[in-house]
C-alpha cells in the first residue's frame, strides 16, 4: 500500500468523534460478523479446523476395538450378563495428541458422588459398557477404551461427545447384584 492511500477516508473536521468512532465499531463488528459466517463461525464440529472431524483430528478413527486393562483386580463377586452392577466412573474423549494418556476432555464422573447402576448386557449403557464391565469383580478398577462403534456412534452425545469420537473410562466395580 503506497503512502498516498489511505484505509479510511478522512472526516470533514466537523464530524463529532464519537460519531466516527460508533461509525467505525458498527463497521468492524459488522465486518468480524460476515466473517465468521463465512468460515462457519467456530460451531458445529468443535474442533477449530474446518473441513476437519473430530475422529480426524483427535485420531479417534484410528480405535476400531474395545481395549480393557485392569488396574486393579477386584476380588468379590464377578460381573456377568443380568447382573445389577453399581459402579464409579470418569470419562474422557480420546486424543491422540494429549500425550501419554491419551485423555482428551472430561465429558463426565459419578467419583464423589452416588455410583452408577445398570443391569449388565440389557442395552441401558453404550455397547462398549456391555462388553467391557464382563468377567470383572467387586473391587476391581478398569481402563475401558471404547471405540466410536460401540459408544455413541455417528450421533455423538449433546455438545460434550461429538459424532465419532473414541472414549476413555475409568472404572471401578463397587457392587454386584
Amino acid at each position: 500500500m503506497g503512502p498516498h492511500l489511505k484505509i479510511f477516508p478522512e472526516y470533514p473536521q466537523t464530524m463529532n468523534s464519537a460519531a466516527s468512532r460508533r461509525r467505525l465499531l458498527l463497521t468492524l463488528g459488522s465486518a468480524a460478523l460476515l466473517g465468521l459466517s463465512a468460515c462457519g463461525g467456530g460451531g458445529g464440529g468443535g474442533n477449530g479446523e474446518l473441513g476437519v472431524s473430530w475422529a480426524e483430528v483427535s485420531g479417534s478413527n484410528t480405535v476400531t476395538a474395545l481395549k480393557t486393562t485392569d488396574t486393579l483386580a477386584g476380588t468379590g463377586a464377578e460381573a456377568s450378563n443380568g447382573k445389577r452392577l453399581t459402579v464409579h466412573y470418569t470419562g474422557w474423549l480420546y486424543d491422540q495428541r494429549v500425550a501419554g494418556t491419551q485423555k482428551g476432555a472430561q465429558f463426565d464422573s459419578s467419583v464423589g458422588k452416588t455410583p452408577f447402576g445398570f443391569t449388565l448386557g440389557a442395552g441401558q449403557v453404550i455397547k462398549g459398557w456391555d462388553q467391557g464391565f464382563s468377567g470383572m469383580k467387586v473391587g476391581g478398577k478398569r481402563t475401558l477404551l471404547i471405540p466410536a462403534s460401540l459408544g455413541y456412534g455417528a450421533q455423538g452425545a449433546g455438545a460434550a461427545i461429538p459424532a465419532n469420537a473414541a472414549l476413555i473410562f475409568e472404572v471401578e466395580l463397587v457392587s454386584v447384584q
